[in-house]
């Protein structure tokens, strides 16, 4: 049987910890001799391990600047269904659908397992999507929504949940970027959106799994059900345009 080299050792554990957003994209690492006294490994078979993660394009090491995890990591089933989206728009939906099940499955087992570093992180990101609301930019507005969602995903340590949620909200900024601007427009969404995203935190940080399941679902009915009006209304306004013409 062959022996597992230690870089490679570290190189998985390095992988592991980005998968489970113990190190996010941008993120920088900690300083070699920190990371390497973290790990319990010597510092040349850490920066063997860092060399081999450069190469498979999880890290990127900037001369002077350090080793970054790199920007823009996303599971490799995005981008067929990104292009899928761009022909088939109405197929959104088909995201929102299959949120339902996995979001409601990830509150469920958040409020089971959730740490006290988890629930710090949970406030933190409801606080950060809160503050942008006054920021006038919708779409930063809807990636700080994302985030929230994403902190409750990690608050389940299931890695294969958070792996696919992350493939998810990138297809939904990516998507359907027009209909979330709208979204986070309107007035009469802002409030219940808020009101939504505070009970479900509220459920989980109260341990309650069939609580934190029902708030992930009916906010995601409501999600839906606004995003669809807001079609509609557009199909209704391009019909009039033509009308005029």
């Amino acid at each position: 049987m062959i022996q597992q080299r230690i870089s490679d050792q570290i190189a998985e554990n390095l992988t592991a910890m980005i998968a489970r957003g113990e190190l996010k994209p941008g993120e920088r690492l900690p300083a070699e001799r920190a990371l390497a006294s973290r790990l319990e490994v010597s510092r040349p078979s850490l920066r063997e391990a860092i060399q081999k993660l450069n190469s498979r394009g999880l890290l990127v090491t900037r001369r002077g600047g350090g080793t970054f995890v790199r920007q823009g990591i996303k599971p490799s089933f995005v981008d067929p269904l990104l292009a899928m989206l761009r022909e088939l728009p109405e197929s959104r939906y088909d995201v929102l659908e299959i949120r339902h099940a996995l979001e409601g499955t990830a509150a469920y087992y958040a409020a089971l397992r959730c740490t006290e570093s988890d629930k710090e992180n949970i406030k933190r990101k409801f606080e950060t999507m809160l503050s942008r609301h006054d920021d006038g930019d919708p779409m930063e507005e809807a990636r700080a929504d994302a985030e929230y969602h994403l902190s409750i995903v990690e608050a389940s340590h299931n890695l294969v949940l958070l792996h696919v949620m992350r493939g998810l909200f990138t297809l939904l900024i990516n998507s359907i970027s027009h209909s979330l601007d709208k979204l986070y427009t309107l007035p009469r969404v802002f409030q219940p959106l808020s009101n939504q995203h505070r009970r479900l935190m509220e459920a989980v940080l109260e341990g309650d799994p069939q609580k934190a399941r029902q708030a992930a679902q009916d906010h995601l009915v409501f999600v839906e059900e606004s995003l669809q009006q807001i079609d509609r209304a557009a199909v209704h306004e391009r019909g009039h345009l033509r009308e005029i013409k």
